[in-house]
C-alpha cells in the first residue's frame, strides 16, 4: 500500500524572503541582544543536560555512542562527556546528544509533538569548542536555537507531522550555529534548507524493546546539521528543485505550512528558552504532574490496597495514547519507554513507593510487580480540554466508600507550579545524579566553570566537561565496529 503524497511544483514555493527557512536564516544572523534571564537559562540547561548525561552514563546505547566518537579524535576539537581528549565536533556531539536525551529526563516544552529543545545543545557547544568561541557564542547561539525550534514546534502544520522531533533539532541547530559563527543569511539558510532534507523524517517509534535509544534520531540531527553549516561555509548553495514531495520535509521551510507563532522582530531579545520547562522525574513530559499528584496524595491514601478504583482526568492525546489500556504496559517485558509515556503506570508506582526514581521505578522486577499490575488495571483515564494539557486530576474511591480527589494545575517544577525550578534545583538535580560517577570535585569544578560561562574566552570551552570517574569508564564493554 502506498500513501498519497502530492507534488509540489517549484512555483508554489513562496518567495525567498517570505519563507519560513529565509526568515529563520535572518533571525540567526540578527546579533539581538540576549537578556539575562535568558543567559542564566542557559547555563541552567547546561547543567540539566550534565545531569542527565551523568546518570545515563553506564546505559549501552550510551556507551557505543561514546565509542564511536572516540574514534574520531582530531585537534583542535571537542569534548565527548566525561572523558579527556578532543574529538571532531559532529561525533562529540552525536555521542553527548545520546546521553542528554537518553532518560526522558532533559528539557520540554509543551507542543501536540515531542519537544526537547535541549537536545540542540550538544550539538552547538561541540562547535563552540571545536572553533575556540567564547562562552558568549555559545549562549547566544543557544538562545537562538531554541527560539527556532521552539517557533517550529508550534508553527508546523498538522499536515506536515511527517516532520518530526529531528527536523526541529537540526533547523534549530543549524540557525544557533549561524548565530554563533556569525554567518550570512545566505549561508544560514542553504544549512537549513540543506539539513532539513536529510532529517525531516517522521516521528519515531520508541516504545518497543525493539526500538533501541530514543536519543539516536534527534542526536544524529544535530550531527548531520554541523556537517550541513560546513558544507555552507565552504560555498555549498540552496538547490533550485523544480518538484518535491509535500512528505519529503523538502517544503515545510518553503511554503506556507505554518500557523500563528511568530518569530522575534529584528532586534528583539531571545526570550523562548523561558517558556520550555524542566523535567523532575525522569518520564515523558505529559507524566510529570501525574508523579507530583500521586506524591502529595499518598498521605491521604493510608494503605493503597484499600483502593476500589481510579480515574485520572489527563489530556485528550494522552488518553488515547497513553492512558488506561495501554496494551504495552502489560506485555511480558514492557519497554522502558513504553512505561515512561503511561500515566497509570507512573501515577501507581509513585502512588505505592512514595518516589519516583531514574532506575528503580523501570526495572522489571519493580514494572511486573504484581500488585502494581492489579493496580495499573484499576485505574481509567478519561480525556480532558485543553486547559489540562499541564496539570493532572485524581479521583480515588476507597474500598470504605470515601472519595479523594486533588489536582494540579502544572507540575511541580513548571515556572507556574508548586515549587519552580531555581538554579539551586538544577545544581541538587546535577549532584544527585552525579553521585557516584563523577568525583564530587570534579563536579564542583565542573559548576563553578559553567556558572561562569559568559566570561569564558575563546579556548575554554573545553572546560565545559566534568570528567567522569575512571571506574565507570572501565566498566564498559569493549566493543568493536568500522571505526578503528
Amino acid at each position: 500500500m502506498t500513501s498519497p503524497s502530492k507534488v509540489r511544483p517549484h512555483a508554489e514555493f513562496l518567495p525567498r524572503a517570505d519563507q519560513p527557512a529565509w526568515k529563520i536564516a535572518e533571525l540567526a544572523a540578527d546579533p539581538a541582544a540576549v537578556p539575562a534571564e535568558t543567559r542564566a537559562m542557559v547555563i541552567n540547561r547546561i547543567i540539566d543536560n550534565a545531569a542527565v548525561a551523568a546518570a545515563a552514563s553506564r546505559r549501552h546505547s550510551i556507551t557505543l555512542a561514546r565509542a564511536q566518537a572516540r574514534a574520531h579524535r582530531t585537534t583542535p576539537g571537542a569534548a565527548i562527556f566525561g572523558i579527556d581528549g578532543a574529538y571532531s565536533a559532529e561525533w562529540a556531539a552525536f555521542a553527548n546528544g545520546v546521553a542528554a536525551h537518553e532518560l526522558e529526563l532533559h528539557d520540554v516544552f509543551p507542543a501536540a509533538d515531542d519537544a526537547h529543545p535541549g537536545t540542540t545543545i550538544p550539538a552547538l557547544t561541540a562547535v563552540a569548542q571545536q572553533t575556540g568561541l567564547r562562552g558568549t557564542d555559545l549562549v547566544n547561539g543557544i538562545a537562538t536555537a531554541y527560539e527556532v525550534y521552539i517557533a517550529l514546534i508550534q508553527r508546523t502544520h498538522p499536515a506536515q507531522r511527517a516532520v518530526g522531533h529531528p527536523g526541529h533539532v537540526s533547523t534549530a541547530v543549524a540557525a544557533g550555529l549561524g548565530t554563533m559563527l556569525r554567518l550570512s543569511p545566505e549561508t544560514i539558510y542553504s544549512a537549513i534548507t540543506d539539513t532539513v532534507q536529510l532529517t525531516a523524517a517522521g516521528r519515531w517509534h520508541r516504545r518497543s524493546p525493539e526500538a533501541g535509544s530514543n536519543g539516536y534520531a534527534p542526536s544524529y540531527a544535530g550531527k548531520v546539521a554541523i556537517e550541513a553549516v560546513d558544507r555552507a561555509m565552504h560555498g555549498e548553495r540552496h538547490p533550485r528543485q523544480q518538484e518535491v514531495t509535500g512528505d519529503g520535509g523538502y517544503d515545510w521551510l518553503l511554503t506556507e505550512y505554518d500557523s500563528g507563532a511568530r518569530l522575534p522582530a529584528p532586534g528583539e531579545p531571545r526570550t523562548a528558552i523561558l517558556d520550555s520547562f524542566p523535567r523532575k522525574h525522569s518520564a515523558a513530559y505529559h507524566c510529570q504532574a501525574w508523579i507530583d499528584l500521586a506524591l502529595a496524595m499518598r498521605d491521604r491514601i493510608g494503605r493503597v490496597e484499600t483502593i476500589e478504583s481510579i480515574v485520572l482526568h489527563t489530556r485528550q492525546d494522552a488518553h488515547v495514547t497513553a492512558g488506561a489500556g495501554d496494551p504495552r504496559v502489560f506485555n511480558s517485558q514492557p519497554a522502558r519507554d513504553a512505561l515512561a509515556h503511561s500515566v497509570p503506570y507512573v501515577f501507581a508506582v509513585a502512588l505505592q513507593d512514595g518516589a519516583w526514581h531514574h532506575e528503580q521505578s523501570y526495572t522489571p522486577e519493580r514494572s511486573q510487580r504484581a500488585d502494581t499490575m492489579a493496580l495499573c488495571q484499576q485505574i481509567s483515564t478519561i480525556g480532558s480540554p485543553a486547559e489540562m494539557v499541564l496539570g493532572a486530576r485524581a479521583t480515588i474511591t476507597m474500598k470504605s466508600g470515601a472519595v479523594i480527589t486533588d489536582e494540579l494545575a502544572a507540575p511541580d517544577a513548571h515556572p507556574s507550579g508548586a515549587r519552580p525550578f531555581q538554579r539551586s534545583d538544577y545544581i541538587a538535580k546535577f549532584t544527585e545524579l552525579a553521585d557516584g560517577v563523577i568525583d564530587r570535585r570534579e563536579q564542583q569544578r565542573f559548576l563553578d566553570v559553567v556558572t561562569c560561562l559568559s566570561d569564558l574566552k575563546r579556548g575554554m570551552l573545553g572546560m565545559l566537561n566534568p570528567v567522569i570517574s575512571q571506574h565507570i569508564l572501565d566498566e564498559a564493554p569493549i566493543t568493536h565496529g568500522i571505526f578503528p
